[in-house]
């Protein structure tokens, strides 16, 4: 499982680096689903293990006394004013198969990353990407109530149902759409109207 599942994080990733290749500097700079970050943000934070020692990040860390999310903002904010777009494409399609993985996620938890923060991209800018169902198969899969609450999302009452895969989460009022759009429901995310039944 754990190879399937780093060959799955290495296509997200040069599928990835294909579409944002043909994107416009306008488009890097729209901004994306996660809160303050533009599309370089995205790509700054989602390379930065690829580009940044681990002294970097702890030092990171200690500026902001612990607080990840905060060291995390700081750090892509930097790395997307200093680097170009050719250089964050090339630095994802480049470790395609580079072995990081978040603390305690293990290689499910990389695919994880990878994909919600495409989906910020894509479904922020409009685009019609759809990730393949075998990828949004293996991330759903290792969703816990844990995940909902570490984002905060609201889904008390509600049960998610996906329309284009066999996967349902939680109890109550039944909540219909991709896999993929529940997917960002699930990481607090605020989609387009119509896409949730």
């Amino acid at each position: 499982m754990t190879e399937d599942i780093r060959r799955a994080v290495a296509a997200e990733r040069l599928d990835q680096a294909e579409l944002l290749a043909g994107l416009s500097e306008e488009q890097w700079d729209a901004p994306s689903l996660c809160a303050g970050w533009r599309v370089r943000e995205v790509i700054a934070h989602t390379t930065l293990p690829y580009r940044s020692s681990t002294a970097r990040v702890l030092k990171e860390m200690l500026k902001s006394a612990g607080r990840f999310n905060h060291a995390s903002d700081r750090m892509a904010r930097k790395d997307a004013a200093a680097l170009s777009t050719n250089d964050l494409v090339s630095t994802l399609r480049d470790n395609a198969e580079h072995p990081w993985t978040p603390p305690g996620g293990g290689p499910a938890g990389a695919l994880s990353h990878d994909v919600i923060h495409g989906l910020d991209i894509t479904v922020a800018l409009g685009l019609d990407r759809k990730v393949p169902l075998e990828r949004l198969q293996l991330v759903l899969d290792g969703v816990k109530p844990g995940h909902v609450k570490y984002f905060g999302a609201d889904l008390d009452g509600k049960r998610l149902e996906a329309t284009d895969l066999d996967w349902t989460f939680g109890e109550g009022s039944p909540v219909r759409g991709e896999a993929q759009d529940l997917l960002l429901l699930i990481c607090g995310r605020t989609l387009p109207a119509g896409r949730l039944s």
